[in-house]
């Protein structure tokens, strides 16, 4: 209700690190959109944040972020959707203040979705979104 009212146009999660001593994050979710996709889809974005370890991590960020919307139900139609940052914006510089600007998914999940009523991912009031970040082509020394 307080996204359509635009009250609370945007929710964080809490901070994250992609590994113990790796790159702080968080997301950043539109529940009635953002931009060209409000009141048609569900907008979600990554956002890189200030963190302990990044003096000794690589810069700008350049790995894939995988988002996953679990379908709460026996079918396990889970929504995966992905993006590959680009390396020339801010978003994925190391963060100077607090955080970056958030970049990601403005069309990632059609409203009609995500409606509490029936919906399978979101039950109780609760939907659960994972964010993987894509280690695989960086060489195990800097993990």
């Amino acid at each position: 209700m307080d996204a359509q009212s635009e009250r609370q146009t945007s929710i964080y999660s809490p901070p994250f690190y992609s590994s113990p001593t790796g790159y702080k994050m968080r997301a950043r979710l539109y529940m009635n959109g953002d931009g060209n996709a409000r009141h048609s889809h569900m907008s979600l974005f990554f956002v890189l944040m200030r963190g302990r370890h990044d003096a000794v991590l690589k810069f700008p960020f350049a790995h894939k972020v995988i988002f996953c919307l679990y379908d709460q139900t026996a079918s396990k139609r889970h929504l995966v959707d992905s993006f590959r940052p680009d390396i020339r914006s801010n978003s994925f510089q190391r963060a100077r203040s607090g955080m970056n600007i958030a970049s990601g998914i403005p069309k990632f999940c059609p409203l009609n979705m995500v409606k509490p009523d029936g919906c399978d991912y979101v039950q109780n009031d609760t939907m659960f979104i994972r964010i993987i970040v894509d280690f695989e082509n960086t060489p195990k020394e800097f993990l």
